[in-house]
C-alpha cells in the first residue's frame, strides 16, 4: 500500500492518527510533495481535539452580543449552560436561560443556535449564543465556557481558519472576508463582497483546472507519444489553451491596479505654490482644521495627511508645502516630499489662484499658461514618470521645445486644476473663468472658492468621476485583482507560461510540462490549494478575535 494510501486511512481514522506523532506525519508529508504536506496539515488540525469559542460581534456594549462556539465539543456547552427537554433542532432559534457551567447561577436569558457539522461557517459543530451585549454578561459567558474541558479561547482570524482548512472556504473568499471586515466605504464593499462570494477564486480555479488539463495532456503525451491511441494534435490544442491562458492572465494584469487601489484607498495630492489655499481645501473637504492656514507664505512644511469617503471610494488625501525655490532647509526639504508625494500619488489636484489665472489669460493660452506653471513649480519632470491618463496639454521635449503631444496623456497621471479664491475676481472674469471652464475638453478644471464654499460641490463631482476612473466598477465585468500577492504569483505564471511555449519550440517537452506544473503551485498559492504556513500566517495576522 503507498504511502499517500496509508495517510489517506489516517485521515478518516482518529484513534490510529493519534498514535502517530505529528513529527513523523510531517516527514511524510515533505517525501510525498506540497499536496500530501496540505493534507497532514489538515489531518492535525481537524484532530486536534480543541473546541475554541470567542465573541464574534463588536467590542463594547451594545444591545446583542454573539459569542460563538466551534469544534468536536461544541455540542456540550449546549448541555452544560441549557436547559433542554430535546436537544435543539438545527439552525433554529431557542429562547432560553443561560447558566454557569460551574455554579448554575443564571447568567442572562438569551437565543441558542445549534450548527452541526459540515452545514456551518468553520464545516465543524458550531454554537451561538445570542446575548445582551453588557460587558458583564459577555465576561460572564466567556468565564464559563472556559470552565469546560478541552475549551479555550480562540485565536484572532481561528474561526475563519478552521474554515478553510475544512474547504468551507479559499484563500480569496478569505481575503475577501477581511476586506469585508475592513471595508469603509460603500465601493469597497461591493468589491470585498463579490470577493467573499468566490467571484475571483472561481476565475483562478478556472484557470488552474485548464492548466491542470494541459499538464495531463503533455504528460499522456511524454509517456504514450509511441502509441495510435492519442490524437494526432494533442500538443497543438496544448499550446493553443496555454495561449489563451496567457492573454486572459495578461488581460487580468493590464488593470492599472484598480482593485488594489479601491482596497487600500486612493491617494490624492494636492499641490501648488504657497498661499493658493491647498490647506483651506483640504479642510473644506474633511470639514475640520485638519491643517494650519496662515497668510504666511510657506506655513506648511510636511504632508498633513487624512482618510475621506468621496461618494463611496476611499481618498487618502494629501496636503503638502507649497512649491517654490527657497534657501530655508526645513521647507526645502518639505518641497521635496511635495513633490515625492505628487510621483506617487494616483490623483494630483493642482491648485492655482483664480487671480493669477485671469492676469495670464490676457497674454497665453491655456496650454502655454499650464505648462509654465508646471514647469514653474517643478511638476512635468515629475510628472512624466507617471503612466496614467490626464490632461490634453502642451508637452516639452528634451530640448525644451513645445509641442502638442497627445502621448502626455499618459505621461502626467491624473490631474485637476483647481481655480481657488474666485471670490477675489470681479463677476465679468467669473463669468469668462466658467466660460473656459466648459470649454475646457480633456482638461480637468474647477473653480471655487474655499472661503464662500461656492463651486466645492462641483468639485466633488468631478473629483468623485476621476476616482470612478482610477478605481472602476466592482461589480462590472470579471473580478478585480485585490491583492499584491495574486500579481506577484500571477506574474510569475505569465512567465511559466511564456517558458512553456519556449520549451516547445526546442523541442523539450519534459521542460514545457514542468512550466505548466509551476503554473499551477502558482495559482495554487494564490488559492490555497497548497499551502505554507508563512501564506497563512499573513493571511489571518490582520482579523479580530472571533472571526
Amino acid at each position: 500500500m503507498s504511502r499517500y494510501r496509508i495517510f489517506r486511512n489516517l485521515l478518516h481514522t482518529g484513534s490510529v492518527l493519534d498514535s502517530i506523532s505529528a513529527r513523523c506525519t510531517t516527514r511524510l508529508c515533505l517525501e510525498q510533495g506540497p499536496r500530501l504536506e496540505f493534507l497532514c496539515q489538515r489531518a492535525i488540525h481537524l484532530r486536534g481535539g480543541d473546541t475554541i469559542f470567542a465573541l464574534s460581534s463588536g467590542q463594547g456594549k451594545c444591545g446583542v452580543a454573539v459569542i460563538r462556539v466551534s469544534g468536536p465539543q461544541a455540542k456540550e456547552s449546549i448541555h452544560q449552560m441549557c436547559s433542554f427537554r430535546w436537544f435543539p433542532a438545527p439552525r433554529s432559534t431557542q429562547l432560553r436561560r443561560i447558566r454557569d457551567t460551574g455554579t448554575k447561577e443564571p447568567i442572562d436569558r438569551g437565543l441558542v443556535i445549534w450548527f452541526p457539522s459540515p452545514e456551518s461557517f468553520t464545516g465543524e459543530d458550531c454554537v451561538e449564543f445570542q446575548v445582551h451585549g453588557g460587558p458583564a454578561v459577555i465576561a460572564a459567558m466567556v468565564t464559563s465556557l472556559g470552565k469546560l474541558p478541552s475549551y479555550r479561547h480562540a485565536e484572532p482570524g481561528e474561526f475563519t481558519k478552521r474554515a478553510f482548512m475544512n474547504g468551507k472556504l479559499d484563500l480569496t473568499e478569505v481575503e475577501g472576508l477581511g476586506d469585508l471586515i475592513h471595508a469603509e466605504t460603500e465601493v469597497q464593499r461591493k468589491q470585498a463582497l463579490r470577493q467573499m462570494e468566490g467571484d475571483l477564486g472561481k476565475l483562478y480555479t478556472d484557470w488552474r483546472n485548464r492548466a491542470m488539463k494541459a499538464v495531463a495532456n503533455v504528460e499522456a503525451f511524454i509517456d504514450f507519444s509511441e502509441s495510435d491511441t492519442l490524437e494526432e494534435d494533442l500538443l497543438c490544442e496544448v499550446t493553443a489553451e496555454v495561449d489563451r491562458l496567457w492573454k486572459e492572465i495578461t488581460t487580468h494584469l493590464s488593470d492599472h491596479r484598480r482593485g488594489e487601489r479601491l482596497r487600500e484607498g486612493v491617494h490624492v495630492v494636492i499641490v501648488g505654490r504657497p498661499n493658493v489655499g491647498k490647506s483651506s481645501l483640504l479642510n473644506s473637504l474633511c470639514q475640520r482644521p485638519a491643517a494650519i492656514v496662515s497668510p504666511i507664505p510657506g506655513t506648511t512644511r510636511d504632508i498633513v495627511e487624512t482618510a475621506l469617503n468621496v461618494g463611496g471610494y476611499p481618498v487618502l488625501l494629501s496636503d503638502t508645502a507649497g512649491l517654490r525655490e527657497t534657501e530655508d532647509f526645513i521647507e526645502k526639504e518639505g518641497v521635496f516630499r511635495a513633490l515625492q508625494r505628487a510621483k506617487q500619488a494616483d490623483i494630483k489636484v493642482l491648485v492655482i489662484e483664480a487671480t493669477e489665472f485671469v492676469h495670464l489669460l490676457q497674454t497665453d493660452s491655456i496650454d502655454d499658461i499650464m505648462i509654465n506653471h508646471l514647469k514653474d513649480i517643478g511638476l512635468v519632470s515629475r510628472l512624466q514618470q507617471n503612466t496614467v491618463s490626464p490632461v490634453n496639454v502642451q508637452t516639452v521635449t528634451k530640448d525644451g521645445d513645445l509641442q502638442d503631444d497627445a502621448n502626455f496623456i499618459s505621461n502626467v497621471g491624473e490631474l485637476i486644476v483647481v481655480l481657488n479664491k474666485c471670490d477675489l475676481i470681479s463677476d465679468v472674469d467669473l463669468a469668462f473663468i466658467e466660460d473656459i471652464v466648459q470649454k475646457k475638453g480633456c482638461l480637468s478644471m474647477c473653480h471655487l472658492s474655499c472661503t464662500s464654499g461656492h463651486g466645492m460641490e462641483e468639485f466633488l463631482k468631478v473629483l468623485q468621476r476621476r476616482l470612478a476612473h482610477v478605481c472602476g466598477n466592482p461589480l462590472a465585468g470579471s473580478p478585480s485583482l485585490t491583492q499584491a500577492r495574486y500579481r506577484f504569483h500571477l506574474e510569475k505564471c505569465q512567465g511559466h507560461l511564456e517558458n512553456y511555449k519556449k520549451y516547445m519550440e526546442l523541442g523539450d517537452v519534459v521542460l514545457a510540462a514542468q512550466s505548466l506544473r509551476k503554473v499551477l503551485f502558482d495559482i495554487g498559492k494564490i488559492t490555497g490549494r497548497i499551502s505554507t504556513e508563512d501564506i497563512l500566517d499573513i493571511i489571518f495576522k490582520d482579523f479580530c478575535i472571533g472571526k
